[in-house]
């Protein structure tokens, strides 16, 4: 009995140890799968974070991300008429007023501005429209350091490119791999309560000073005086006492407007030019120019001030609202240095540095089409850099430097367009002649 009892007993006991091991084991392989499974979890969260993501207005847009080419140097590019439409812009193919289907160059429009690029160019231009002005709006641009690339028959440009184009922030966190894009009116919405808790009255109401906020800065109303602020600190940049600012977004500076008369403060409130004009209109930004205006009369002042033509003249630059076809897009600054000024019914020419290089001597600049022939209006021809010019009604041709390289004898000196090519040509002693291939065969 004894013998049996402890076999039974012993049996019993290795059951028992068996059964321990096995739920040790079970447990262990538990153990192991749970580990595995929060290991793998981990590991596929911080792949996951370590995806790229886009934030368009503080929402995840894969829509936006699949758009995006990284270069080989880190560079990113977007597909411009494609990301268009996320802006709320259209967007053509050729160039703007010069209507074609030209695939190297396109544009995009919204109710405000429009934007073109060009297949190679590291320019952007970009043209407001609803203009008030009667002789033309000038074109802004601005520069890149990359050019437009093509890319499937797509044309590209490169991240630092939004914000001029689109009006909108694109910050690139490379560490977290995430890129933020942020609208202009979006920004606006978002800090007009804080203008508020700053003590203003509200955010002034204007296309162009809403752009201050893609460069941290707002122009703000209080008491009916405008001044400007930093948005997120509300510091104040520029005192609130000016009857008027308007932001230049190609200098990055504001017009200021006090009892009727204007002048220019930099973005940290410093005075770049007196508030002693009747009105400063930027010629180009370039060259720091600016045209102004006292008493009916106009000149010329540099982005300190420095009078570089004299406030004592007729009229600078042309009407180019005559010259749609010519793709004029600065109406001051002809062929790159030719700065046409009138005085006493008569036009001459200025350098850009306010050097006079052309007596007061022509009745006129530029053709205007009789409508006698398929000819359309012309004032220069830009791969040879000549302005048209017009004295006791015949026509000339003159250089950058201001050479007549062309006598004022000519009848007629026109563009007409075929096929969608342009073509230049002048009338001589009742003989018409190609200008440019004049120019191939004359000018060697």
């Amino acid at each position: 009995m004894n013998i049996i009892d402890e076999s039974f007993a012993q049996k019993q006991k290795t059951k028992k140890d068996n059964t321990k091991l096995i739920t040790r084991i079970v447990l262990a392989i538990i153990i192991i799968v749970v580990i595995a499974i929060i290991g793998i979890g981990i590991a596929m969260y911080y792949i996951q974070e370590s995806q790229l993501k886009v934030y368009f207005n503080g929402q995840v847009s894969p829509e936006i991300k699949n758009l995006l080419q990284f270069d080989s140097d880190g560079t990113i590019y977007v597909p411009i008429r494609d990301i268009a439409t996320y802006f709320g812009y259209e967007s053509y193919s050729g160039d703007y007023n010069d209507l074609s289907e030209d695939r190297s160059k396109c544009y995009i429009q919204s109710e405000d501005e429009v934007a073109s690029f060009s297949l190679n160019s590291n320019t952007i231009y970009k043209l407001k429209l609803n203009s008030t002005s009667s002789t033309g709006e000038n074109y802004e641009y601005f520069y890149l350091s990359k050019p437009i690339k093509a890319t499937d028959g797509k044309l590209y440009m490169s991240q630092e490119g939004i914000p001029k184009a689109f009006n909108a922030t694109f910050t690139y966190n490379k560490d977290t791999n995430r890129v933020y894009i942020y609208t202009m009116s979006y920004l606006i919405q978002t800090y007009t309560n804080s203008v508020l808790d700053y003590g203003y009255t509200g955010i002034e109401e204007n296309f162009d000073n809403y752009k201050a906020v893609l460069n941290n800065m707002l122009v703000v109303k209080k008491d009916n005086k405008f001044g400007v602020i930093n948005p997120t600190t509300g510091e104040t940049i520029i005192e609130p006492k000016y009857d008027g600012i308007e932001y230049l977004e190609n200098t990055n500076n504001f017009l200021v407007k006090s009892n009727n008369k204007v002048g220019v403060l930099s973005n940290t409130g410093e005075l770049k030019i007196q508030i002693l004009y009747d009105s400063l209109e930027l010629m180009d930004s370039d060259a720091g120019l600016y045209l102004a205006k006292r008493d009916g009369k106009s000149g010329m002042i540099d982005i300190d001030g420095n009078i570089k033509i004299h406030i004592e003249y007729d009229q600078i630059g042309i009407d180019v609202t005559q010259f749609s076809n010519n793709e004029i897009k600065n109406k001051f600054i002809l062929v790159g240095n030719l700065i046409p000024v009138k005085k006493d019914n008569y036009w001459g020419f200025f350098d850009t540095t306010g050097k006079q290089i052309v007596e007061f001597k022509y009745d006129n600049l530029g053709y205007i089409a009789s409508g006698k022939r398929d000819a359309m209006n012309l004032l220069v021809i830009p791969d040879y850099e000549v302005v048209i010019v017009r004295k006791d009604n015949k026509y000339g041709l003159v250089d950058k430097s201001g050479n007549e390289i062309v006598r004022t004898a000519l009848d007629d000196a026109y563009l007409t367009i075929s096929g969608g090519e342009k073509y230049y040509m002048m009338t001589y002693n009742d003989e018409t002649f190609d200008i440019e291939k004049y120019f191939e065969e004359n000018l060697q």
